[in-house]
Protein backbone atom coordinates (compact mmCIF):
# COMPACT_ATOMS: atom_id res chain seq x y z
CA UNK A 1 0.00 0.00 0.00
CA UNK A 2 3.32 2.19 0.75
CA UNK A 3 4.24 1.72 -2.11
CA UNK A 4 1.36 2.14 -4.19
CA UNK A 5 0.94 5.61 -2.43
CA UNK A 6 4.84 6.67 -2.95
CA UNK A 7 4.34 5.61 -6.64
CA UNK A 8 1.07 8.04 -7.32
CA UNK A 9 2.81 10.61 -5.20
CA UNK A 10 5.71 10.82 -7.91
CA UNK A 11 3.76 10.83 -10.52
CA UNK A 12 1.18 13.83 -9.54
CA UNK A 13 4.64 15.74 -8.61
CA UNK A 14 6.01 14.86 -12.34
CA UNK A 15 2.50 16.23 -13.74
CA UNK A 16 2.74 19.29 -11.65
CA UNK A 17 5.97 19.99 -12.61
CA UNK A 18 5.44 19.63 -16.16
CA UNK A 19 2.34 22.15 -15.67
CA UNK A 20 4.83 24.60 -14.22
CA UNK A 21 7.14 23.97 -17.47
CA UNK A 22 4.48 24.53 -20.10
CA UNK A 23 3.13 27.71 -18.14
CA UNK A 24 6.58 28.65 -18.30
CA UNK A 25 7.13 28.06 -21.73
CA UNK A 26 4.21 29.86 -22.81
CA UNK A 27 4.69 32.70 -20.61
CA UNK A 28 8.21 33.10 -22.10
CA UNK A 29 6.75 32.95 -25.71
CA UNK A 30 4.37 35.78 -25.09
CA UNK A 31 6.57 38.06 -23.58
CA UNK A 32 9.13 37.60 -26.26
CA UNK A 33 6.24 38.50 -28.71
CA UNK A 34 5.66 41.45 -26.79
CA UNK A 35 8.67 42.36 -26.80
CA UNK A 36 8.92 41.88 -30.65
CA UNK A 37 5.56 44.07 -31.14
CA UNK A 38 6.58 46.80 -28.90
CA UNK A 39 9.83 46.96 -30.70
CA UNK A 40 8.07 47.09 -33.93
CA UNK A 41 5.65 49.42 -33.17
CA UNK A 42 8.59 52.05 -31.53
CA UNK A 43 10.89 51.16 -34.78
CA UNK A 44 7.93 52.48 -37.20
CA UNK A 45 7.40 55.78 -34.99
CA UNK A 46 11.12 55.95 -35.21
CA UNK A 47 11.46 55.62 -38.79
CA UNK A 48 8.36 57.86 -39.61
CA UNK A 49 9.27 60.46 -37.79
CA UNK A 50 12.61 61.04 -38.96
CA UNK A 51 13.01 58.89 -42.16
CA UNK A 52 10.91 60.09 -45.77
CA UNK A 53 10.71 58.00 -48.82
CA UNK A 54 11.03 60.45 -51.80
CA UNK A 55 7.98 60.34 -52.96
CA UNK A 56 7.00 61.57 -49.79
CA UNK A 57 9.68 64.11 -50.42
CA UNK A 58 8.24 64.94 -53.77
CA UNK A 59 4.57 65.52 -52.14
CA UNK A 60 6.07 67.80 -49.36
CA UNK A 61 7.62 69.93 -51.62
CA UNK A 62 4.67 69.94 -53.98
CA UNK A 63 2.26 70.82 -51.23
CA UNK A 64 4.68 73.76 -50.00
CA UNK A 65 4.64 75.25 -53.61
CA UNK A 66 0.76 74.94 -53.25
CA UNK A 67 0.76 76.77 -49.88
CA UNK A 68 3.09 79.49 -51.10
CA UNK A 69 1.19 80.33 -54.37
CA UNK A 70 -2.35 79.17 -53.36
CA UNK A 71 -3.13 83.19 -52.16
CA UNK A 72 -1.51 83.97 -55.37
CA UNK A 73 -3.76 81.96 -57.28
CA UNK A 74 -6.60 82.81 -55.36
CA UNK A 75 -5.76 86.76 -56.24
CA UNK A 76 -5.69 85.57 -60.31
CA UNK A 77 -9.05 83.50 -60.03
CA UNK A 78 -10.67 86.66 -58.47
CA UNK A 79 -9.21 88.60 -61.32
CA UNK A 80 -10.09 86.61 -64.29
CA UNK A 81 -13.71 86.67 -63.31
CA UNK A 82 -13.62 90.07 -63.11
CA UNK A 83 -12.65 90.31 -66.51
CA UNK A 84 -14.93 87.82 -67.98
CA UNK A 85 -17.59 89.77 -66.25
CA UNK A 86 -16.39 92.68 -67.77
CA UNK A 87 -16.15 90.90 -71.48
CA UNK A 88 -19.43 89.44 -71.04
CA UNK A 89 -21.06 93.17 -70.60
CA UNK A 90 -19.15 94.16 -73.46
CA UNK A 91 -19.92 91.69 -75.85
CA UNK A 92 -23.93 92.10 -74.59
CA UNK A 93 -23.35 95.84 -75.53
CA UNK A 94 -21.82 95.05 -78.68
CA UNK A 95 -24.52 92.40 -79.34
CA UNK A 96 -26.74 95.47 -78.85
CA UNK A 97 -25.26 98.16 -80.61
CA UNK A 98 -25.17 95.40 -83.79
CA UNK A 99 -28.57 94.24 -83.41
CA UNK A 100 -30.68 96.54 -81.35
CA UNK A 101 -31.78 93.52 -78.80
CA UNK A 102 -30.96 92.32 -75.69
CA UNK A 103 -28.57 88.84 -76.32
CA UNK A 104 -29.75 85.92 -75.72
CA UNK A 105 -28.64 83.96 -72.44
CA UNK A 106 -27.16 81.20 -73.34
CA UNK A 107 -26.22 78.21 -71.01
CA UNK A 108 -29.21 77.62 -68.59
CA UNK A 109 -27.38 75.70 -66.09
CA UNK A 110 -24.58 76.87 -63.60
CA UNK A 111 -22.30 75.07 -61.60
CA UNK A 112 -24.67 76.09 -58.62
CA UNK A 113 -26.96 73.51 -60.33
CA UNK A 114 -24.77 70.07 -59.32
CA UNK A 115 -26.49 68.31 -56.40
CA UNK A 116 -24.39 67.35 -54.02
CA UNK A 117 -24.99 63.69 -52.15
CA UNK A 118 -27.98 63.27 -54.93
CA UNK A 119 -28.21 59.21 -53.17
CA UNK A 120 -30.22 60.90 -50.23
CA UNK A 121 -32.47 63.11 -52.27
CA UNK A 122 -35.82 61.15 -52.92
CA UNK A 123 -37.22 60.39 -55.99
CA UNK A 124 -39.95 63.08 -55.89
CA UNK A 125 -37.08 65.83 -55.50
CA UNK A 126 -35.97 64.92 -58.45
CA UNK A 127 -39.32 65.19 -60.59
CA UNK A 128 -40.11 68.36 -59.41
CA UNK A 129 -36.39 69.66 -59.98
CA UNK A 130 -36.32 68.02 -63.81
CA UNK A 131 -40.10 69.65 -64.35
CA UNK A 132 -38.38 73.16 -63.22
CA UNK A 133 -35.11 72.94 -65.41
CA UNK A 134 -37.52 72.26 -68.19
CA UNK A 135 -39.44 74.62 -68.00
CA UNK A 136 -36.75 77.08 -67.56
CA UNK A 137 -35.50 75.89 -70.17
CA UNK A 138 -38.46 76.41 -72.41
CA UNK A 139 -38.30 79.92 -71.52
CA UNK A 140 -35.18 80.23 -72.13
CA UNK A 141 -36.01 78.55 -75.76
CA UNK A 142 -38.94 80.78 -76.28
CA UNK A 143 -36.56 84.19 -75.49
CA UNK A 144 -33.66 83.13 -77.92
CA UNK A 145 -36.82 82.58 -80.65
CA UNK A 146 -38.33 85.50 -80.05
CA UNK A 147 -34.78 87.49 -80.22
CA UNK A 148 -33.72 85.84 -83.78
CA UNK A 149 -37.40 86.65 -84.74
CA UNK A 150 -36.75 90.45 -84.09
CA UNK A 151 -33.15 90.08 -85.35
CA UNK A 152 -34.74 88.94 -88.75
CA UNK A 153 -37.30 91.64 -89.32
CA UNK A 154 -34.59 94.15 -88.11
CA UNK A 155 -32.17 92.91 -90.86
CA UNK A 156 -35.57 92.82 -93.71
CA UNK A 157 -36.55 96.26 -92.56
CA UNK A 158 -33.50 98.22 -91.72
CA UNK A 159 -30.84 96.33 -94.26
CA UNK A 160 -29.05 99.76 -93.92
CA UNK A 161 -27.95 99.32 -90.90
CA UNK A 162 -25.79 95.87 -91.10
CA UNK A 163 -22.20 96.37 -90.34
CA UNK A 164 -19.41 95.09 -92.55
CA UNK A 165 -19.08 91.55 -91.03
CA UNK A 166 -16.66 89.98 -94.07
CA UNK A 167 -12.71 89.24 -93.75
CA UNK A 168 -10.97 91.88 -95.52
CA UNK A 169 -8.69 88.61 -96.07
CA UNK A 170 -9.39 85.67 -98.08
CA UNK A 171 -8.46 83.59 -94.38
CA UNK A 172 -8.26 85.22 -90.90
CA UNK A 173 -7.15 82.93 -88.51
CA UNK A 174 -6.30 83.50 -84.45
CA UNK A 175 -2.78 83.60 -85.14
CA UNK A 176 -2.97 86.22 -87.82
CA UNK A 177 -4.64 88.85 -85.62
CA UNK A 178 -2.46 91.61 -84.24
CA UNK A 179 -2.88 94.93 -82.03
CA UNK A 180 -6.09 96.61 -82.62
CA UNK A 181 -7.73 99.66 -81.31
CA UNK A 182 -6.39 101.37 -78.08
CA UNK A 183 -2.75 102.41 -76.64
CA UNK A 184 -0.19 100.60 -78.34
CA UNK A 185 3.77 100.71 -78.28
CA UNK A 186 4.54 101.98 -81.67
CA UNK A 187 7.40 99.63 -83.51
CA UNK A 188 9.89 102.83 -84.74
CA UNK A 189 9.74 105.08 -81.79
CA UNK A 190 9.26 102.49 -78.86
CA UNK A 191 6.54 104.51 -77.03
CA UNK A 192 2.57 104.37 -76.84
CA UNK A 193 0.57 105.66 -79.87
CA UNK A 194 -2.98 105.72 -80.81
CA UNK A 195 -4.04 102.58 -83.11
CA UNK A 196 -7.26 103.07 -85.27
CA UNK A 197 -7.24 100.08 -86.85
CA UNK A 198 -6.19 96.46 -86.02
CA UNK A 199 -3.32 94.61 -87.79
CA UNK A 200 -3.32 91.80 -89.56
CA UNK A 201 -0.65 89.44 -90.93
CA UNK A 202 -0.53 88.79 -94.12
CA UNK A 203 2.23 87.86 -97.04
CA UNK A 204 3.07 90.22 -99.80
CA UNK A 205 0.90 91.13 -102.27
CA UNK A 206 -1.89 89.35 -100.87
CA UNK A 207 -5.25 90.16 -102.01
CA UNK A 208 -7.68 92.57 -99.69
CA UNK A 209 -11.45 92.81 -100.18
CA UNK A 210 -13.96 94.50 -99.68
CA UNK A 211 -15.89 93.77 -96.32
CA UNK A 212 -19.15 94.91 -97.33
CA UNK A 213 -20.68 96.29 -100.32
CA UNK A 214 -20.13 100.27 -100.55
CA UNK A 215 -18.86 103.35 -102.82
CA UNK A 216 -14.69 103.79 -102.72
CA UNK A 217 -14.62 107.34 -101.04
CA UNK A 218 -10.98 107.97 -101.41
CA UNK A 219 -8.11 106.40 -102.34
CA UNK A 220 -4.22 108.03 -100.71
CA UNK A 221 -0.86 106.65 -101.53
CA UNK A 222 1.20 108.00 -99.28
CA UNK A 223 4.62 106.97 -97.43
CA UNK A 224 3.44 107.99 -94.27
CA UNK A 225 1.34 106.77 -91.85
CA UNK A 226 -1.07 103.75 -92.74
CA UNK A 227 0.41 104.23 -96.24
CA UNK A 228 -1.16 103.51 -99.76
CA UNK A 229 -4.77 103.22 -98.30
CA UNK A 230 -8.26 102.76 -100.10
CA UNK A 231 -11.59 104.20 -98.22
CA UNK A 232 -15.01 102.92 -98.46
CA UNK A 233 -18.26 103.83 -97.61
CA UNK A 234 -21.46 101.88 -97.02
CA UNK A 235 -24.82 101.69 -95.61
CA UNK A 236 -25.73 102.83 -92.49
CA UNK A 237 -22.77 105.28 -91.84
CA UNK A 238 -20.02 102.69 -91.57
CA UNK A 239 -16.78 103.25 -93.38
CA UNK A 240 -14.06 100.73 -93.66
CA UNK A 241 -10.24 101.63 -94.33
CA UNK A 242 -7.59 99.36 -95.91
CA UNK A 243 -4.03 100.35 -95.33
CA UNK A 244 -0.66 99.16 -95.86
CA UNK A 245 -1.45 98.14 -99.31
CA UNK A 246 1.16 98.10 -101.97
CA UNK A 247 -1.46 97.58 -104.65
CA UNK A 248 -4.42 99.76 -105.30
CA UNK A 249 -6.89 98.07 -107.84
CA UNK A 250 -9.90 99.99 -107.76
CA UNK A 251 -10.71 104.55 -108.11
CA UNK A 252 -12.32 107.02 -106.21
CA UNK A 253 -16.14 106.85 -106.80
CA UNK A 254 -15.88 103.02 -108.11
CA UNK A 255 -18.73 100.68 -106.38
CA UNK A 256 -17.85 97.27 -105.07
CA UNK A 257 -19.80 94.73 -103.27
CA UNK A 258 -18.08 92.49 -100.78
CA UNK A 259 -15.86 90.18 -101.82
CA UNK A 260 -14.49 92.37 -104.54
CA UNK A 261 -10.70 93.03 -104.01
CA UNK A 262 -9.35 96.50 -103.52
CA UNK A 263 -5.67 95.85 -103.56
CA UNK A 264 -2.99 93.45 -102.59
CA UNK A 265 -0.85 93.86 -99.54
CA UNK A 266 2.28 96.31 -99.24
CA UNK A 267 4.78 97.42 -96.67
CA UNK A 268 3.96 101.19 -97.69
CA UNK A 269 3.61 103.96 -95.31
CA UNK A 270 5.16 103.22 -91.32
CA UNK A 271 4.88 99.72 -91.80
CA UNK A 272 7.01 97.45 -89.64
CA UNK A 273 6.82 94.17 -92.21
CA UNK A 274 3.64 93.11 -94.59
CA UNK A 275 0.74 93.47 -93.50
CA UNK A 276 -3.08 95.03 -93.32
CA UNK A 277 -4.38 97.85 -91.06
CA UNK A 278 -7.79 97.91 -91.00
CA UNK A 279 -10.39 99.92 -89.84
CA UNK A 280 -13.74 100.43 -89.17
CA UNK A 281 -15.74 103.43 -88.66
CA UNK A 282 -19.21 104.75 -88.52
CA UNK A 283 -20.22 108.31 -88.22
CA UNK A 284 -16.56 109.56 -87.56
CA UNK A 285 -16.50 106.98 -84.60
CA UNK A 286 -13.67 104.57 -84.17
CA UNK A 287 -14.74 100.80 -83.79
CA UNK A 288 -12.96 98.10 -82.80
CA UNK A 289 -12.84 95.63 -85.96
CA UNK A 290 -12.31 92.87 -84.30
CA UNK A 291 -16.22 92.72 -82.96
CA UNK A 292 -17.02 92.38 -86.56
CA UNK A 293 -15.37 88.92 -87.17
CA UNK A 294 -17.96 87.12 -85.16
CA UNK A 295 -19.99 86.49 -88.47
CA UNK A 296 -17.44 84.82 -90.25
CA UNK A 297 -15.17 82.75 -87.31
CA UNK A 298 -16.48 79.95 -85.38
CA UNK A 299 -17.21 80.95 -81.94
CA UNK A 300 -13.48 79.55 -80.47
CA UNK A 301 -12.05 81.11 -83.21
CA UNK A 302 -13.63 84.30 -82.41
CA UNK A 303 -12.80 84.06 -78.87
CA UNK A 304 -8.87 83.55 -79.76
CA UNK A 305 -8.90 87.06 -82.21
CA UNK A 306 -10.65 88.69 -79.41
CA UNK A 307 -7.57 87.64 -76.82
CA UNK A 308 -4.77 88.01 -79.03
CA UNK A 309 -6.24 92.07 -80.30
CA UNK A 310 -6.57 92.45 -76.93
CA UNK A 311 -2.93 91.45 -75.64
CA UNK A 312 -1.07 92.50 -78.74
CA UNK A 313 0.49 95.60 -77.02
CA UNK A 314 2.86 96.28 -80.46
CA UNK A 315 1.15 97.31 -83.32
CA UNK A 316 2.80 96.99 -86.95
CA UNK A 317 2.61 100.63 -88.01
Amino acid sequence: MSEELYEYDSKSLRLRKRRRNVRRAFGMAFRYLAAVLVFVIIFYFIFERFFTTDQEKALIARNAVYERHYSEMRAAEKSLSEKIALLREKDDSIYRQLFHTAAPKLNPYGAADLIPESDSLSDGFFLSYSAEKGERVKKMAATVEENFREIMTLLETRKDSIPPLRFPLAEVTFDRVGASVGERVNPFYGVPSRHDGIDLLASQGEKVYASAAGTVSSVVHSTTGIGTMVEVRHKGGYVTRYGCLGQVFVHEGDKVKAGNALGAVGVSGKSFAPHLHYEVLRRGRVLDPVHYFFASATPRQYSDMLYMAATTGQSMD
